[in-house]
């Protein structure tokens, strides 16, 4: 720990992990997948975008995989620790079965190998195949009980699987068992071509992709159903929480939108936001409307889309110290204190 050893860890709950010679090996095993996945995602976010983040994942390559320039990264930013996510490209939301449960094994098992590098600074965040709801429970558990991590990170889709979608009920109710992360992080949008210019797909698709995915969970009841789910949304849910009024009018007035016990604003108290926001304002109406306790410390380490001083915008966003504190470092230590220990 870099610091003041007496006070709580700054901790950074949306880092990033590349692994190079996994997605060489998905590459080998399913060209022609992956020479479609490919094609979508120039659909999706338009050529000059796609050269754009190359040329910027390139230059952070050392930050994405090598342990020794992380930390000086962490020391630089003055953050203590870190949640260590792989990067979603890692997803293969296209991936049969097989490949599918291979690639959440081998994900599990580097992002492990990772994190036991600096244990007393990174902890670790599996995969899942979500677009395999059967096999989810079983990547789950390899995931925390397996291989000691603290939880595991998903897309806001797959394939045809919603986060409301009734095969994924064992997931949650396990994920809630065992008091282990669930990091909701997109990737790709499905609104396509109207996104595929002037980085809409990132700007405009990663919001609106977690806004459609929380309001899964919240309509469908899933927290009803599993009040001790521990949820943390990256981006900082998206537009959902600056938008929540109309949810809450809906559920009030539509009976199709009334499948969950509460009006919709009430779950946010239920769920975690991190500050990858870049916006003081934003910051301060999380914690309004979230609580102090359900905001963390994010980054997005260590895209160009992130937070380059994330400690810093946390303590000019004019909170009182006391909240600032719990968003630095309290409150992932909090989430964190229930999780089944191998």
């Amino acid at each position: 720990m870099s610091g003041n050893d007496e006070r709580m860890p700054v901790t950074d709950v949306h880092a990033h992990l590349l692994l190079p010679a996994m997605h060489a090996e998905v590459e080998r095993r399913a060209p022609e997948l992956v020479a479609e996945a490919a094609d979508l995602e120039r659909r999706r976010n338009g050529v000059p975008s796609l050269q754009a983040s190359g040329a910027m994942v390139g230059a952070r390559i050392p930050k994405l995989t090598d342990v020794s320039v992380r930390l000086a990264a962490m020391d630089a930013q003055g953050v203590d620790r870190q949640w260590v996510s792989v990067s979603p490209n890692h997803f293969y939301p296209w991936a049969p079965e097989g490949l599918a449960v291979w690639v959440a094994g081998e994900t599990n098992r580097l992002v492990a190998e990772h994190v036991a590098q600096a244990p007393d600074r990174l902890t670790g965040l599996g995969v899942v195949p979500l677009q395999h709801p059967e096999r989810i429970v079983e990547y789950l558990d390899d995931a925390v009980l397996g291989r000691g991590l603290a939880g595991v990170e998903i897309s806001s889709f797959a394939g045809d699987v919603e986060l409301s979608d009734p095969r994924l009920e064992p997931f949650w109710a396990r994920a809630a068992e065992l008091g282990c992360v669930v990091f909701l992080h997109p990737f790709g949008c499905s609104l396509d071509e109207r996104l595929d210019r002037f980085y809409l797909s990132n700007t405009v698709g990663q919001p609106a992709e977690n806004a459609v995915a929380l309001s899964h969970v919240i309509f469908a009841g899933v927290l009803d159903r599993h009040p001790g789910l521990k949820l943390l949304a990256a981006h900082g849910g998206g537009y959902l929480p600056f938008a929540i009024g109309r949810s809450d009018r809906a559920w009030r007035v539509r009976p199709e939108a009334h499948g969950c016990a509460h009006e919709p604003s009430s779950y946010l108290r239920k769920l975690w936001f991190d500050t990858v926001v870049h916006d003081e304002a934003a910051v301060r109406h999380l914690v309004a409307v979230a609580g102090p306790e359900r905001v963390l410390l994010g980054s997005d380490f260590p895209f160009d889309m992130g937070l380059d001083d994330p400690v810093g915008e946390i303590r000019a966003a004019g909170l009182s110290e006391e909240i600032t504190d719990l968003i630095l470092g309290g409150n992932a230590a909090e989430l964190l204190r229930t999780r089944v220990r191998t």
